[in-house]
């Protein structure tokens, strides 16, 4: 009766150490599934910031993890992916066993715009404000694609509204740098104490800078004429006829401007501080119609004039 007693004891004493072992087991090997974006890796480890409470979990990788992204409508295909693309930066669905602190990955998936934005980050490039945005949601939401396409059309439409208002700027900046240069014509062409002692025009071919060897021999005789002067200017101010933009236009006859000036400078030996400083005037102030072939090459021009002070001329 005494060791059937004893038996009992024996067994109940097992089964109870055997339900702890269990239960043990249970509360640290119960499958757990987290979502979470990697801020570190060190060899087969994850450290994984879970989206739903923010604390640090270690994700542990075996030789069995499955590393994956899916595929499809429904995501019921998968591609396999290596070990590798779990870098810092991704967010990820773990499957595993664990706890709260310490999860044995059985299987991991991500989107391929997380890990291309994932690749971003590590590569040192800042990503857009969009894609930081996309980052941050949390992927269960899984928006449809029609409010992706909405929030598309959204930035597209604000996009094209910053675009209209920097090209609005850039005319108005244009206006305003023609207008100046006018001005500047002007005042000198209405200088009573300058007189005019020279002029050249250097004509040019279709979207070009470059001066015709026809025209460099009258720029040269030009340059020739103020040598041994004093109290002279030399006005250089650059044209184009109306094909193109006005901002191309503008950018041209600066170049043609610049063109003469350069020529002047090294062919002709006039010294820059003879050289009032070139002006682009654009489309402004056409020599003929730019509806015809003809006006337009006589608007694809450069006029250089040279203007000596009428005092000195006189005292001389």
């Amino acid at each position: 009766m005494k060791q059937h007693r004893g038996w009992i004891v024996t067994c109940t004493a097992l089964l109870c150490v055997l339900c702890a072992g269990l239960a043990y087991g249970a509360s640290n090997g119960e499958k757990v599934e987290i979502k979470g974006l990697i801020t570190g890796r060190d060899g087969e480890n994850l450290i994984v910031k879970n989206s739903k409470t923010q604390a640090n979990v270690t994700v542990v990788l075996t030789d069995t993890t499955k590393v994956q992204i899916p595929k499809g409508l429904f995501k019921l295909r998968h591609s396999e992916q290596a070990v590798t693309a779990l870098i810092p930066g991704l967010k990820v669905e773990v499957e595993g066993t664990g706890d709260e602190s310490r999860v044995v990955a059985k299987e991991i998936e991500f989107s391929k715009d997380d890990l291309r934005l994932a690749e971003t980050i590590q590569a040192g490039l800042n990503p857009t404000a969009q894609q930081v945005a996309t980052n941050q949601q949390d992927i269960a939401t899984n928006k449809s694609n029609i409010a992706a396409n909405q929030q598309d059309i959204a930035a597209n439409k604000v996009q094209t509204a910053a675009n209209k208002q920097q090209i609005d700027s850039n005319q108005a900046q244009i206006a305003a740098n023609q207008q100046e240069n006018a001005a500047a014509a002007k005042r000198f062409n209405e200088l009573s104490e300058y007189d005019t002692k020279g002029t050249a025009t250097v004509h040019f071919a279709v979207g070009s800078s470059k001066i015709p060897a026809s025209d460099q021999a009258a720029l040269t005789t030009l340059g020739q004429s103020v040598v041994g002067q004093t109290g002279y200017i030399v006005e250089v101010m650059g044209y184009a006829d109306s094909s193109g933009s006005a901002a191309m236009n503008e950018q041209l006859s600066m170049d043609r401007a610049q063109a003469v000036v350069s020529f002047l400078l090294q062919n002709c030996k006039i010294p820059l501080r003879h050289i009032v400083a070139p002006g682009a005037m654009g489309e402004a102030d056409p020599a003929a119609p730019n509806e015809t072939a003809s006006g337009r090459a006589e608007n694809r021009r450069v006029d250089v004039k040279v203007l000596v002070n009428r005092g000195v001329a006189g005292g001389a």
